[in-house]
């Protein structure tokens, strides 16, 4: 389910429950709408509202903290590239395969992560990806060196490339164990609803009232749309520019 269409769902069921409150208010007794049942209330939805808001505010420091993880582990990527080539390239013309090697790497793995086909899923985690990247180390690994300048760039290329993979590698299992769970945003939904419910219990039924609570209800939706689209950090509204790894690619061979 998309981020947008999760938040909407958000809206609907949060404003629907002011919209229910407003509802039970016509619908309960007198003694229910004391000044005593307020004060109980208004107890009960202030803890609600106060574990709501740290989790949102949780919520947000954490989709934000890993979607920061993800574009700089990619900045990491684009320069490791640009240094794998230059030092290949500094090998001599006997790198020649594994420079196209890399090329061809990048240049899928910005394909699969950036695919033209929105109906793609991106992914870090492709098996071409990891073929590739294992064949241009076979390739780094079965050069001749001829002298000791030769050597020591065959072994600086082997320890970029190993960044690179290692990397890769953290950036997959940071992203699959980023997801938020469906059960952990229909606990905060409740807890939303029914803060919204009373507030529609004891709330007047004027322009101003209904405006202002869906002011509110739109405020916490597009927080959950803000932490479930930085949560899909290559797809969605909210995307890591592939411009670092496009301009790296588009320098190597040079």
């Amino acid at each position: 389910m998309s981020a947008l269409l999760t938040a909407v769902i958000v809206l609907a069921c949060v404003f629907g429950g002011a919209l229910l409150g407003m509802l039970l208010r016509g619908l309960l007794p007198a003694p229910h709408l004391s000044d005593e049942s307020k004060d109980v209330v208004r107890l009960g939805t202030g803890l609600v509202a106060t574990m709501a808001a740290l989790v949102l505010g949780l919520l947000v420091a954490s989709a934000k903290g890993s979607y920061d993880t993800q574009r700089n582990g990619l900045d990491e990527i684009a320069a490791n590239v640009t240094l794998l080539d230059t030092v290949l390239a500094q090998y001599g013309p006997q790198a020649g395969e594994a420079r196209a090697s890399l090329r061809r790497l990048i240049a899928g793995g910005i394909t699969r992560l950036w695919p033209a086909d929105a109906s793609q899923e991106p992914t870090l985690a492709a098996a071409e990806t990891t073929a590739a990247g294992k064949l241009l180390r076979a390739e780094v690994l079965a050069l001749a060196p001829a002298n000791d300048m030769q050597r020591a760039l065959q072994s600086q290329a082997l320890q970029i490339g190993g960044e690179l993979a290692r990397t890769r590698l953290l950036l997959v299992a940071q992203h699959e164990g980023a997801n938020i769970s469906g059960v952990f945003l229909v606990i905060l939904t409740f807890w939303l609803v029914v803060l919204f419910a009373s507030f529609g219990l004891y709330a007047p039924r004027n322009a101003t009232v209904f405006a202002a609570l869906l002011i509110s209800a739109l405020s916490v939706s597009g927080a959950i749309f803000l932490i479930l689209e930085l949560d899909q950090p290559f797809e969605g509204l909210i995307q890591i520019s592939s411009a670092p790894l496009r301009d790296a690619f588009t320098h190597l061979g040079e």
